[in-house]
């Protein structure tokens, strides 16, 4: 009997023993996570830039590549961006990863001028880079920025009495085969990327935030660019240089972010136009 209840009292005091240590396990659990919670909560956070997308070595940054979002400001590193902008034409010097912070180390900046007087760019293995007169309307403007993609539009006189047709047609009638000329318009380069702008003669040689076309002088004054420059295959830099040599009208147009697949467009001449508007020609008053 004595044994018995001894055994009732151990039992007793084991199970109350367990239960002192599950209240206790319980109760320092809670108070962990509201202490967690508490200092997360006092933790200030601050919006950061980061990448919404894999990002390759050597790509310019686009809007849509970047996005923010907040961090424990503690755990946000040196050279971080605070705005989309700001990172933004930017070049990448590494692969970046969706959700990694953006920072300044791991970007280049085109519009940034060495203490030589040569701008910090890249260039692919099998690429040139080539610099055009920015005297078309577009560029004039202020519009293009490093990383854009746009596309090469030429205007250009070609004889008019070209093609195996018209020298056969000029050999029945005897017509002269060189006189009249024809302006054609064209899409020559597609999906061309800007590697930088160069500026005008108020442009400084320490380095410039943004866009080169859309900085200021002291004046107050709009700086126009002076040169677009862009990367280019050899072999398209020299179809370039043919065209400008032969003095043929160049206009860029700018497309819109994302949009790189190849666009499908007719050459445009005076017979394009009559036929497509339905003009009428050789009607008789």
């Amino acid at each position: 009997m004595g044994r018995l209840r001894g055994c009732l009292w151990l039992t007793a005091g084991i199970v109350t023993a367990l239960l002192a240590a599950f209240v206790g396990y319980v109760s320092l659990s809670r108070a962990t996570v509201r202490q967690a919670g508490e200092e997360e909560a006092v933790s200030p956070r601050v919006s950061v830039v980061v990448a919404a997308q894999a990002v390759p070595v050597r790509a310019a940054l686009a809007a849509a590549d970047l996005q923010l979002k907040e961090f424990p400001v503690e755990t946000v590193p040196e050279g971080a961006f605070r705005e989309v902008s700001a990172a933004e034409g930017k070049i990448t010097l590494v692969d970046l990863y969706p959700g990694e912070i953006v920072v300044a180390q791991r970007l280049l900046d085109p519009n940034v001028i060495a203490a030589d007087g040569r701008q910090a760019l890249i260039v692919a293995d099998d690429q040139v880079l080539m610099a055009m007169p920015a005297e078309d309307l577009l560029s004039k403007a202020g519009v293009l920025k490093p990383g854009d993609h746009v596309d090469l539009l030429f205007s250009f006189d070609f004889p008019a009495n070209r093609g195996p047709e018209a020298q056969a047609k000029n050999a029945t009638t005897g017509a002269a085969a060189e006189d009249k000329q024809e302006k054609v318009t064209f899409n020559l380069l597609q999906n061309v990327i800007i590697a930088g702008v160069v500026g005008g003669p108020q442009q400084k040689a320490s380095g410039m935030g943004g866009a080169v076309a859309s900085a200021t002088g002291n004046s107050g004054e709009a700086v126009a660019p002076k040169a677009i420059l862009i990367t280019i295959s050899p072999q398209d830099a020299l179809v370039l240089k043919q065209m400008r040599d032969s003095g043929a009208i160049l206009d860029l147009v700018l497309r819109a972010p994302n949009a790189e697949q190849p666009f499908v467009t007719e050459p445009v001449d005076v017979d394009y136009i009559i036929k497509r508007y339905r003009i009428p020609v050789g009607v008789e008053r």
